[in-house]
């Protein structure tokens, strides 16, 4: 997709840490990110557009929107993702008249006044980094539940080693991070002035771009060194005995095996162990909470230390196993990449149409006893329209190529048309017309048998017998480009037969064809779209990239790609059907009605 991060700062922040980090990860995987920022100190392979969203007269307001419409309409930019509320007003109004979602990262607490109930500017949806924000948004600003999603800040844990703590040095050395300024700066110095009082400590203080001039009194002190901002914080967080800080600095510094004294602007919450894992993840380590004060004392701080120089490298290594699930950069960019589709999709009402086909007939004497076919002359007519409403066809060996998170970035509508079953007619009637237009397929085939066996042997309400498609049929087809996937070895509802004859049907199937085909198989469907999360991991762990069902699935394409919802052509649809089932709307009108029967 194509990304649009707005970030407002002067100086380094915790979000902007946030998203670069993001940004790299999201072009890692295919996806176009542009930042713009009143200033942007980390590196990053996102193209960065200067734009001073802290200038906040109403000019500059107009400004800087007029400046995010012509960024959003020159790069196709599908989604803008804001991580402050100066960045996030502009963001909103933009992105309104533009008609593209807006998603904000929530990073601290809002300020409550009329004008932010009144034009919230959350976005299409907000993710706050921690339970208290959730909270507060909703308690405090009137953010509906579900259009808020509590995801943490994504780090690389990998670049975080773990090293053991040793006890050599007679003086330890503890580690204030943080910005000197605002609230933090505030905290900083009651840290300093307990802590200067403690013997055989040397104290460091990392961050601030200058000092304050109520910090001058410590600047001189032997036992503290103030460093500013340092480019190898991790190693002075390997350097320390033990870490002071919140938010992001909090994880670092767990991640790389070293204690830490959790104390942000809002709460101190002291020596992080497994027991207060959860209480420090609620509040981003003491930045988020709805204290009055806080209160920082010697005798408190003082066992904390003692608390801290105690844990184990057990202790510390059980830690950065709890806090490497919650922070996975990996698992949350995954996270994020699902919200961008999904409110993309439902802002534009539109996500590609997978359509489904089983027999076309030449006319309704062909017919079988269910009404799983079309007639020629109904397929024709479905091709042509497409054709001359500037469809493009696309099977998913070509959408894995281009990347499916682009999938709407060409000016063509793409549409994808699959078979399911693998029959005779699919080459004899379907393969010419499709010809005609210029347009592909993808047909699951059933690996082990030579006709419709499921439907033919069965007590009740039996089809007729209908042959399969021949190797030589199959060939032919794969070299005129119609992409072959997997459909199981003779049929069976996997949901409802043991897991390891499901394995067997799933994974014979795949290696039997692909043997046959001379080629990998890039798509599976289920089978009467029977499946349940045991079968989609086995398709998963097969080697499969995507799998289609039948009516269940999301809107969204990319919330699952196992699960992959299709729409189904029968014999009664007439052209309005048709058109209203290629749209790309149709699944919206389609789940509305389904939840509305589940709840009649």
């Amino acid at each position: 997709m194509n990304i649009l991060m707005a970030l407002s700062q002067l100086e380094v922040t915790g979000a902007e840490v946030y998203g670069v980090t993001l940004a790299d990860e999201l072009i890692n995987r295919g996806n176009k990110v542009m930042i713009v920022s009143d200033t942007l100190t980390k590196k990053c392979k996102a193209e960065y557009i200067k734009l001073e969203f802290n200038k906040r007269g109403l000019g500059n307001r107009i400004n800087q929107v007029k400046t995010l419409l012509k960024i959003i309409r020159e790069n196709n930019i599908q989604v803008v993702h804001a991580h402050s509320r100066a960045s996030s007003w502009s963001s909103a109004i933009a992105c309104k008249i533009a008609g593209i979602p807006l998603v904000t990262s929530t990073h601290g607490r809002q300020p409550v006044h009329l004008s932010r109930k009144v034009f919230k500017a959350f976005g299409d949806l907000t993710i706050p980094v921690c339970e208290n924000i959730q909270t507060h948004l909703v308690n405090d600003l009137g953010v509906k539940p579900n259009k808020s999603v509590v995801l943490r800040n994504p780090i690389d844990t990998s670049l975080y080693s773990f090293e053991a703590k040793e006890d050599k040095k007679d003086k330890k050395i503890i580690s204030i991070i943080g910005r000197l300024s605002g609230p933090k700066g505030d905290v900083a110095y009651s840290l300093l002035e307990v802590l200067s009082t403690i013997d055989n400590l040397h104290i460091r203080i990392i961050g601030g771009k200058d000092i304050p001039e109520k910090f001058i009194k410590f600047k001189n002190l032997e036992n503290i060194e103030f460093l500013g901002y340092v480019n190898d914080v991790p190693n002075k967080i390997k350097e320390s005995d033990i870490i002071i800080g919140a938010g992001r600095v909090a994880v670092e510094a767990i991640l790389s095996g070293r204690p830490v004294i959790a104390v942000g602007e809002a709460k101190y919450i002291g020596c992080i162990t497994p027991n207060n894992l959860s209480e420090g993840l609620k509040s981003n380590f003491g930045d988020i909470d709805f204290s009055e004060q806080i209160i920082i004392d010697s005798k408190t701080l003082t066992s904390d230390i003692e608390t801290a120089l105690n844990l184990t490298n057990e202790n510390l290594l059980n830690l950065r196993e709890m806090t490497t699930d919650e922070f996975d950069l990996y698992k949350i960019v995954d996270k994020i990449e699902k919200i961008y589709s999904k409110t993309y999709v439902e802002k534009k009402k539109y996500e590609i149409p997978v359509i489904m086909y089983h027999r076309v007939v030449n006319d309704e004497s062909e017919a079988g006893v269910h009404g799983t076919y079309i007639t020629a002359k109904k397929f024709d007519e479905h091709m042509r329209f497409l054709k001359e409403n500037g469809y493009e066809t696309i099977t998913f060996k070509e959408l894995k190529k281009l990347n499916w998170r682009n999938r709407f970035n060409r000016e063509k509508k793409l549409i994808m048309l699959t078979f399911d079953d693998g029959y005779e007619d699919n080459y004899k009637i379907a393969f010419p017309i499709l010809k005609k237009y210029d347009f592909h397929c993808i047909i699951y085939l059933v690996s082990h048998l030579n006709f419709n066996r499921w439907d033919v042997e069965v007590p009740d309400n039996p089809e007729k017998k209908f042959r399969l498609m021949t190797l030589d049929m199959i060939k032919e087809m794969q070299e005129y480009g119609i992409e072959f996937g997997g459909h199981t070895m003779t049929h069976p509802k996997l949901a409802h037969i043991p897991l390891e004859e499901a394995r067997k049907e799933i994974l014979t199937s795949k290696a039997t064809l692909e043997e046959k085909l001379g080629e990998k198989l890039t798509s599976f469907a289920y089978p009467y779209g029977d499946l349940n999360e045991d079968v989609k991991n086995i398709v998963k762990e097969s080697g499969y990239d995507f799998a289609v069902a039948t009516d269940s699935g999301d809107i969204s394409f990319a919330e699952d790609l196992f699960q992959i919802r299709r729409i189904g052509i029968f014999p009664t649809n007439n052209m309005l059907n048709f058109r209203r089932k290629v749209k790309g709307n149709y699944n919206f009108i389609k789940i509305k009605r389904e939840k509305r029967h589940s709840n009649s």
